[in-house]
């Protein structure tokens, strides 16, 4: 596996938020499914993405048996597996990123390959590379304590998914685990569908209050529009179908990147508040 930053720290997904909070902004998150169409290419565009402005990237391990993703962020991970794509790949893939780039990293996906590799050595492998943190979608906190104590061990966050059915006492049990910022789902349903997004920053907002951590919105956040309709209440704003969408329709690597380009910066724009 080649280098990358031998101590991935936490501190710069904190950083990212505090700056845009500065800024008097929302955070913008970028997602990618890693391997799409190719890693190669991941890798360009992560690098153009992180230039064009996004406060977080998070990379997307894929998976064959996705539970939370739609049909367009499915079909990115399907495209990803047809490449070759592994988790060892994919943290290649970040270590080439950090060579130019101090962009934070939350590795998005699922618990199968991070146990079939085993928890110390994925999380070692991970703070290696350059990575901050994991967003790992059906690791409950409950489950979660083992991989949570090797992440540490790293410098590395774990950040938590809390969703509009999440009681508040639960949300307690979540914010255990926590430590750079939350993330909310929402809506009861998979990425990319319609939601209500004022309603969804309205719950945000009363989660960051009972943890006092940032709370970033995804699944639903598709446009400009979207993301300027939360962004005055939410800490980050989390875009992903849409971002996959134009890979897929894109001509050739440039075309990817010449259009998610684009649409990154007028996400940024849209976060101001």
């Amino acid at each position: 596996m080649t280098g990358g930053r031998s101590n991935a720290q936490p501190g710069r997904l904190t950083r990212a938020f505090e700056r845009a909070r500065s800024e008097n902004r929302a955070a913008l998150v970028i997602y990618l499914c890693a391997g799409d169409p190719d890693l190669a290419t991941s890798v360009r565009l992560m690098k153009a993405i992180a230039r064009a402005g996004a406060d977080v990237i998070e990379v997307g391990v894929p998976f064959s048996d996705p539970t939370a993703d739609g049909p367009v962020i499915q079909r990115a991970s399907e495209r990803a597996l047809a490449s070759g794509t592994t988790l060892p790949g994919v943290l290649d893939a970040v270590a080439e990123l950090r060579r130019e780039s101090d962009v934070p990293v939350v590795l998005f996906g699922y618990y199968n390959p991070i146990l079939a590799h085993g928890e110390a050595e994925v999380a070692e492998r991970a703070a290696k590379a350059g990575v901050d943190g994991f967003l790992v979608v059906d690791l409950p906190p409950e489950e979660a304590g083992s991989f949570c104590t090797e992440l540490k061990k790293q410098s590395l966050s774990f950040i938590p998914l809390v969703a509009p059915t999440t009681s508040n006492e639960r949300l307690a049990l979540v914010a255990r685990f926590a430590d750079a910022f939350i993330y909310y789902v929402s809506l009861t349903g998979v990425t990319g569908a319609a939601t209500d997004l004022p309603l969804a920053a309205k719950r945000a907002e009363e989660v960051r209050a009972r943890v006092g951590l940032p709370v970033a919105i995804g699944f639903g956040v598709k446009t400009a529009e979207d993301a300027r309709s939360i962004s005055g209440r939410a800490d980050g704003v989390v875009v992903g179908s849409a971002v996959c969408s134009l890979i897929a329709a894109a001509s050739d690597a440039d075309d990817a990147m010449a259009n998610v380009s684009a649409l990154v910066g007028e996400l940024k724009r849209a976060c101001a508040r």
